[in-house]
């Protein structure tokens, strides 16, 4: 596991399984994404924020939490998995209101912005439905 980092982002890759991942903070907030071995190769230790910050937003969204006084914070789970890809992050109850999985399926579905992760909450919610 090789790992990056710089002010307001970390990242970290492995070879051997071909997972990435990297998590962006921003005014209180952050966000994880799955990155690829072109991304991870980009990034450069100590690179500034906002640099980093395009690099990585472009990846599929992972976990999102929000605290923007807009309103008390919340969380988005989008992928549950999202431990394998930042291995620095605790599996565990995400910070703040955490969005139900129906209504994370919803958002997943309607904004374009999250399109890269329908495939994998469809086969998540089939599954839920199952078990069910």
């Amino acid at each position: 596991m090789k790992y990056k980092e710089g002010i307001g982002w970390k990242a970290a890759y492995d070879e051997k399984t071909g997972k990435g991942g990297a998590e962006v903070v921003f005014q209180g907030s952050w966000e994880l994404f799955e990155i690829n071995a072109q991304i991870f190769g980009q990034l450069r230790d100590k690179m500034p924020g906002g640099e980093a910050e395009k690099l990585i937003t472009g990846c599929r969204r992972l976990y999102a939490h929000v605290n923007d006084r807009c309103g008390p914070p919340y969380t988005i789970v989008f992928d549950d998995d999202y431990a394998d890809y930042c291995p620095w992050m605790k599996k565990s109850e995400p910070d703040g209101k955490a969005w139900s999985p129906e209504m994370t399926d919803a958002a997943v579905e309607l904004f374009e912005s999250e399109k890269d992760n329908r495939e994998q909450r469809r086969k998540k919610r089939a599954k839920r439905e199952k078990n069910k």
